[in-house]
């Protein structure tokens, strides 16, 4: 396995989707298989269970078919994560399941990913679990997105084919408002322009999925945001070493806290201003985005786990009515007046959901009024009221203050993932309707 430098690797996060069958585990498995990222002994047990099945030849799929079930049944079933490098990048990768009663896995994998590559069988073209996954990925602003036609193989390699669903999905992201799509032809069984360029498609002149994947820009952030600390722990250790010691433990979500920098705290509000800074035990001057740190405040607040420690000036608004848009991922539908737990950070409060404004229909992307309810899988915009002030920020502004889910308060069974503020990004501002979906 190839052993990278610090200095010349980063790090991304992609995930995998698409409707069943597209191939998403071969392909998986392709890219650990080819970029030499799979251990001797993890080969041999895919051989094994390939043999067991029945097969000729190592089923690369098994790679990250981790579940019983999955090996079984040959489906994915939960999200798989897999860590591998190149001498170029670090990758963190979520293989996400294709059939509709999984979609919400599909969410998990896809929230924190900075592209995702979407799967289409070329026999097939675009399904609706494609324009599903397509929509979710562009509703959680994943910055980048590869649409990888697959089994290009069993349709002789033909341009035609190729060039036809890359124009019909390229045109469904546009109304979406999404990113710049990469599209590229493969076959994850035979190889052809996973890792290796493809001998039989002469016609393409792009790159391979890992090449793509190596030199795609890494965007970490939505757009600038203010720092925000949400309060994991308060840290009071009351020994003869530390008799006063009172600090605020948590994950910096965004931007960049300094010592002396004056500071609130939300929902509260009271200002004040930090006094010092602890990482991994030992002071420092100032700490940034993803850090998990110790902040301690020169006043002697009323601090609990919950809180937000925000720039004093540039407090995010605090409102016990949140608009969002929201993907509901349970099979018990919600409907207006429904009381759940709204978890936002490391805050939950109780919530009822006042209206249902819209869902959006994803063949047309038209918007259907007051559906009354939305069932398992359904997009559609929500209006909450919260029993306590939250303070938020919009999903365009960031993907972890501006994100929550919604729990059901009797078994804590998680209901929805939603983000606040408008749905998808507008590939013009000026054209917004009146529901507030941009396309």
């Amino acid at each position: 396995m190839t052993v990278l430098s610090d200095t010349t690797a980063d790090t991304l996060r992609f995930a995998t989707a698409g409707s069943v069958d597209d191939g998403k585990s071969t392909l998986v498995g392709r890219l650990l298989h080819d970029s030499k990222s799979v251990l001797a002994d993890q080969l041999e047990a895919v051989a094994h269970a390939s043999r067991n099945r029945g097969q000729d030849t190592p089923d690369l799929a098994l790679l990250t078919d981790g579940l019983r079930a999955e090996r079984e049944q040959g489906i994915t079933i939960d999200v798989a994560y897999r860590y591998f490098a190149t001498p170029r990048r670090r990758f963190i990768l979520a293989d996400t399941p294709g059939h509709v009663q999984y979609t919400r896995n599909m969410v998990t994998g896809a929230s924190t990913a900075e592209l995702t590559v979407i799967l289409v069988d070329a026999r097939n073209g675009v399904v609706e679990q494609t324009r599903r996954h397509t929509a979710i990925a562009a509703l959680l602003r994943v910055p980048h997105v590869v649409l990888a036609v697959n089994k290009m193989d069993l349709v002789a390699y033909q341009e035609s084919v190729f060039a036809e669903i890359a124009e019909e999905y390229t045109a469904y992201v546009k109304e979406l408002g999404g990113p710049e799509v990469t599209v590229i032809p493969i076959s994850a069984l035979a190889g052809d322009n996973v890792v290796e360029p493809s001998t039989h498609m002469d016609w393409y002149g792009g790159p391979t999925v890992l090449e793509h994947l190596e030199t795609v820009p890494v965007s970490h952030h939505l757009a600038p945001c203010p720092a925000r600390l949400p309060v994991q722990y308060v840290i009071r250790p009351q020994t003869r070493e530390h008799p006063d010691y009172r600090g605020y433990a948590g994950r910096i979500a965004e931007g960049t806290f300094r010592v002396g920098q004056q500071v609130s705290v939300l929902p509260g509000g009271r200002t004040t201003r930090i006094a010092g800074i602890d990482l991994l035990g030992t002071p420092v001057e100032s700490a940034g985005t993803l850090q998990s740190v110790t902040v301690l405040l020169a006043d002697d607040l009323d601090v609990s786990r919950g809180d937000l420690i925000v720039p004093a000036k540039d407090a995010p608004a605090t409102t016990r009515e949140v608009e969002a848009t929201v993907c509901h991922v349970a099979d018990q539908p919600l409907t207006p007046g429904h009381r759940v737990l709204l978890k936002h950070g490391t805050r939950t409060v109780k919530a009822i959901v006042k209206d249902i404004p819209s869902r959006l229909t994803l063949d047309d992307l038209s918007l259907y009024p007051h559906p009354g309810q939305l069932l398992a899988n359904d997009i559609g915009r929500v209006t909450l009221r919260t029993a306590e002030p939250l303070p938020v920020d919009s999903y365009a502004a960031s993907r972890r203050t501006g994100s929550f889910i919604l729990i059901d308060p009797h078994d804590g069974t998680t209901l929805t993932a939603g983000m606040v503020g408008e749905s998808f990004a507008s590939p013009d501002p000026a054209n917004t309707d009146d529901d507030g979906w941009d396309f």
